[in-house]
């Protein structure tokens, strides 16, 4: 199917199709998502060599990942990310590249791509707290747009974020509610910025019932299955264990049940979990009713609107930093219960 066939099939006129998959502001957003979902369904891919040589694009967007001994990039979340752009990139006939990178040679990195001319635009992952790479993008003058935030930037980007604070303040309180007073944080690496917010939430949702934090049931490392085993593990040989986890991963809430089972404790009866991020393409949370209860976010749709956003940005370069927040809703499944009456030592 050509452009033409589709504008037909659609009623639509040739240049609407081609400005909505190619994200053009003045498209409304029904029509736009109209457009991308009958391309999808048609198979419709325009071909990027031609509109390249018309527009003096390079039709490819970039995605430069980090290799570092200690990050919070491969897990799946960005697998789910990656899918969610990838059909909006497809739909609009942009091709992705993805490039691989040390921590010190990837504002070379950048700066290659750029002056290659090998993509028109950049998403950039893991913000931290203070992450160089906006301002050197922004200096650079490549369109680019944040998955995340980073607090301590004070300049316009373009950014699109879950709201990481409040998801982690209604958790808290969820497990609050259910009498829990001994609350765990197995939280992501805290210099990047979702990990910084995450405990901002916890601990304001503690303070405001006049708790204070326990740093002994407080840890915060790479998101991993075998760091959830053993944190909970440590924590549950405490004098006073905690009754409940809240956990950033459900890899590493997958550890956290794992350490419950060697202690011999009952996960929703003994000892509550509550995750983050619950729902992957290949890594289900219970089919009919969830293992665990869980804040979960659209990892898939904010890839889908993050590539929308990219689009946009590249195809009008004067176009105001644009920004969007999701909130992440809150699935009750088996993993939480009413604290225990009585807190005592897990068994040995």
């Amino acid at each position: 199917m050509n452009l033409k066939q589709l504008a037909t099939q659609l009623g639509l006129s040739q240049t609407t199709v081609s400005r909505a998959l190619n994200g053009y502001p003045e498209v409304s957003e029904a029509t736009r998502k109209r457009v991308c979902e009958a391309a999808l369904a048609a198979g419709y891919v325009a071909n990027p060599r031609a509109r390249g040589l018309a527009t003096g694009r390079a039709m490819a967007i970039g995605h430069v990942i980090p290799i570092s001994t200690s990050h919070e990039m491969m897990n799946p979340v960005f697998g789910d990310f990656i899918a969610g752009a990838s059909e909006t990139y497809l739909a609009a006939g942009y091709d992705m590249t993805l490039t691989l990178t040390g921590d010190a040679d990837e504002a070379d990195n950048y700066r290659r791509l750029k002056t290659k001319g090998h993509v028109d635009g950049i998403i950039v992952h893991g913000p931290k707290i203070a992450d160089g790479r906006i301002p050197f993008l922004t200096g650079l003058g490549m369109p680019f747009v944040v998955h995340g935030r980073a607090s301590d930037i004070a300049q316009p980007y373009s950014w699109i974020d879950m709201d990481n604070a409040s998801a982690f303040r209604r958790a808290t309180s969820f497990l609050l509610d259910l009498g829990h007073r001994r609350i765990a944080l197995l939280n992501g690496l805290e210099y990047m910025d979702f990990a910084h917010r995450r405990r901002v939430g916890y601990t304001e949702a503690l303070r405001a019932r006049g708790l204070a934090p326990d740093p002994a049931i407080i840890s915060g490392q790479e998101m991993t299955e075998p760091y959830g085993y053993r944190a909970a593990s440590e924590m549950l040989a405490l004098e006073a264990p905690p009754t409940a986890f809240l956990v950033s991963s459900l890899i590493s809430a997958i550890g956290v049940r794992r350490a419950l089972h060697e202690a011999g404790l009952e996960m929703g009866r003994d000892v509550s979990v509550l995750t983050h991020d619950d729902d992957f393409s290949y890594l289900s949370n219970g089919r009919d009713v969830p293992i665990f209860t869980a804040t979960r976010s659209p990892v898939r749709e904010a890839g889908r609107l993050a590539a929308e956003m990219l689009l946009r940005r590249i195809a009008e370069p004067g176009r105001p930093p644009e920004t969007r927040i999701l909130e992440a809703q809150l699935i009750i499944g088996a993993s939480t219960g009413p604290a225990p009456s009585v807190q005592s030592k897990a068994p040995a």
